[in-house]
């Protein structure tokens, strides 16, 4: 009887404490996350199309041992390096439109953490014409106490 009465407190103890464990976790409101995401990726394209570094620099984390991927060459490996490339495109292309279509954002249940894809159709003008790429994009992002921001991104560029 003694046992029965032990486990049935043991047993009421843990799911109390479980029960007050999940009230003090502030539910998240995945919609506005995703709201908020969207225009995060949305200041990403806008910094890319208006070749402003400043602005795209606001979208990124500035992180000497990220990794991220292009559509061409070599993984980008750190801050610096991201920048380095960035102005590289800059200055080697002009009118940049990017088209996205197929977004896509998950954002985890703690709130902390998000992934999304999207679809771009980029167009710009080269010193040796135009240029027109289909891009599948892949970005991994975190919130941080200023709100959301790019961790990761992976671009490929569509075979077909």
């Amino acid at each position: 009887m003694i046992g029965k009465v032990l486990l049935f407190a043991v047993s009421a103890a843990i799911l109390i404490l479980g029960c007050q464990q999940q009230q003090q976790q502030p539910a998240v409101d995945i919609k506005a996350e995703e709201t908020a995401i969207s225009a995060l990726l949305d200041s990403y394209v806008k910094s890319v199309e208006n070749e402003d570094i400043a602005h795209y620099a606001r979208n990124i984390v500035h992180d000497s041992n990220m990794v991220n991927f292009g559509g061409f060459g070599a993984p980008i490996v750190g801050w610096d390096g991201l920048m380095e490339v960035m102005q590289g495109q800059f200055d080697g292309l002009s009118d940049v439109s990017i088209d996205v279509s197929d977004v896509r954002i998950h954002v985890a249940p703690s709130g902390n953490w998000a992934w999304a894809t999207s679809l771009w159709n980029f167009k710009s003008n080269t010193p040796d014409g135009s240029m027109e790429l289909p891009v599948r994009c892949t970005w991994i992002l975190e919130k941080q106490a200023g709100g959301w921001i790019i961790i990761h991104f992976h671009k490929s560029i569509s075979a077909g």
